[in-house]
């Protein structure tokens, strides 16, 4: 299936040379492993996890924050769409007061040393649960593999989380596969996403020449941003936020359909003062109702710019990563385009050194 192009409502003055830009304030390489995203997918695919299948859990909860705790919001989608079982993504210390030992726990941390998501690990191990972790090594690694009830999936090192989202979202999805908790398409049906991700993406990767993403950032610049898709999209839309937040240094909020035809229509459909842009994240795999109160959303609502993109691919899966990758590229050609460098996140580690000295 082809790729979509990207539709704006009108494009300014060129901006500064792209390239030259990743290479001034790009100063810790971000692009380069966004752009190895469906590689890091296709290496996840591939590895065995060393786990049998096991049908007796009554849901699975999957614990994690920020990047390593995004994956969880997609498996949780891809649930309500395809499994006979409850996923529910927990972002915080702890566990939820009605979880017990038939549920089990998939705990998500890049570096393995996440103090929310240890604290949830030590809780339900404690209690007899079974918990299977995802990490590039650190205390979830020992704590795992020193609990019998414990086991534990390496990623490969050396990155920021939000970057590995391949890796990460990519072992979580396998294991999907693998416990039989979603149908696990075939070898050949896998090639195939691949392949058609690779393409599509392609074309928004500023080395190949494409000015899509720089293009796309022009629009949001020095707005307020609303993200806005239907229900079925929303875990990539609120990603999308994220990485907002993140790699670009600015605010954004996500909303979805129906829900948001219910309160945030009214402000969107009225006048207001300063600049917002509207992002529109599209899926032909919508409901029929999303659909139309959508098109009707998009006819009505006043904004300054406009970005629409374009779900591609065969199913809900391709689509959620497509949307996850392209929002990627997105916010890094706005972090640059800004001056900022998409990397720099000095107020998350000054956090947790504040929280040692408490301790």
């Amino acid at each position: 299936m082809g790729c979509a192009p990207i539709l704006v409502q009108r494009w300014g003055p060129n901006m500064t040379d792209q390239i030259a830009m990743l290479k001034e304030f790009d100063k810790q390489d971000m692009a380069s492993w966004t752009r190895k995203f469906i590689d890091d997918l296709e290496t996840a695919f591939q590895h065995d996890l060393g786990i049998l299948d096991d049908d007796d859990w009554h849901g699975i909860l999957c614990i994690g924050m920020g990047g390593s705790g995004a994956g969880g919001e997609l498996l949780s989608t891809l649930a309500d769409n395809y499994a006979g079982l409850p996923i529910v993504n927990w972002r915080d210390y702890g566990l939820p007061s009605w979880w017990g030992p038939e549920w089990l726990v998939i705990a998500t941390s890049y570096s393995g040393n996440t103090e929310e998501t240890l604290d949830g690990v030590t809780l339900a191990l404690e209690k007899g649960g079974t918990v299977i972790g995802i990490s590039s090594g650190g205390r979830l690694e020992s704590l795992l593999d020193s609990n019998e009830e414990g086991h534990h999936i390496n990623v490969p090192a050396g990155q920021m989380p939000r970057s590995a989202f391949g890796h990460l979202f990519g072992t979580q999805l396998s294991l999907m596969w693998t416990l039989g908790i979603f149908p696990a398409p075939t070898d050949e049906d896998l090639g195939l996403m691949i392949n058609r991700l690779r393409d599509a993406t392609r074309l928004w990767d500023p080395q190949q020449g494409s000015t899509l993403a720089l293009k796309a950032a022009e629009l949001l610049s020095g707005s307020d941003i609303g993200v806005v898709s239907s229900s079925n999209l929303g875990c990539v839309s609120q990603r999308f936020v994220n990485q907002l937040n993140e790699n670009s240094n600015v605010f954004g909020r996500s909303s979805v359909m129906p829900e948001m035809s219910h309160n945030e229509i009214i402000p969107w459909t009225d006048e207001h003062p300063g600049r917002r842009t509207l992002v529109l994240i599209k899926s032909d795999l919508a409901e029929l109702g999303n659909k139309k109160r959508i098109e009707w959303f998009e006819e009505k609502s006043i904004f300054t710019h406009k970005l629409v993109i374009e779900a591609v691919g065969s199913s809900l899966v391709e689509h959620l990563l497509y949307v996850a990758h392209v929002s990627d590229w997105i916010s890094i050609m706005l972090a640059v385009s800004n001056g900022v460098d998409p990397s720099d996140m000095d107020a998350i580690p000054e956090l947790k050194e504040f929280l040692k000295e408490g301790q």
